[in-house]
């Protein structure tokens, strides 16, 4: 069972139509027992961190997302949900504390830097891989994908990027370590990148 995460701040439709369109059954869930019995997790995701975390602790997700990644399910984030899975976030606001993430992948999120550019980072952009990675089988360097963001992850750990994209700076864009895996583009409107990169999770076990 892939559990499609419904934590009342996501685009879960969308996602979910693409995992149809490649002819997988996906089951949206708030319910934390079902969350411990899938056999990958999805966390989509769009809007501030903030509620993201609110939404996942209102629901009792929090613990049993990071129980079942311990033991082994593949998670993929997609977009917030990729920025929720480090350990903080600076999108509260300048001179406040950091706001704790899940912590499944050490770093934090910080706003998007650059001269010359608009904060909001909309549209086609390239995604670059930096490394080998069974989640980018079957797309070129380069490929375009779709994005919308303000904010960046930074790795702790040069080794969990897989691939980045520039904007302003380079940014990763796609990472990855264990079982742990992280896109900030939207694959349900990156067309055949986006395809691909979901038909590659499905196709995943456990590893990078």
């Amino acid at each position: 069972m892939i559990a499609l995460i419904d934590y009342g701040i996501s685009n879960l439709r969308s996602v979910q139509k693409a995992f149809e369109h490649l002819g997988s059954e996906v089951t949206l869930t708030s319910d934390p027992d079902q969350v411990m019995q899938a056999d990958k997790l999805i966390l989509p995701g769009v809007g501030a961190f903030s509620a993201g975390m609110a939404g996942l602790r209102q629901r009792s997700l929090i613990e049993p997302i990071k129980r079942r990644v311990r033991q082994g399910a593949p998670l993929i984030g997609i977009c917030l949900g990729m920025q929720l899975l480090f350990d903080e976030s600076q999108e509260v606001g300048q001179g406040l504390p950091p706001e704790a993430g899940l912590g499944l992948l050490a770093g934090r999120v910080v706003r998007l830097q650059g001269e010359g550019i608009h904060i909001l980072h909309m549209g086609w952009n390239q995604v670059e891989p930096v490394r080998d990675s069974a989640l980018l089988r079957g797309i070129a360097p380069g490929a375009y994908a779709y994005f919308v963001h303000s904010y960046v992850c930074q790795p702790a750990e040069a080794s969990a990027i897989v691939a980045t994209t520039d904007y302003g700076q380079d940014f990763a864009s796609v990472i990855g370590k264990g079982n742990v895996w992280g896109i900030q583009f939207h694959p349900e409107k990156s067309q055949r990148t986006g395809l691909q990169v979901l038909r590659n999770f499905l196709d995943v076990v456990e590893h990078v």
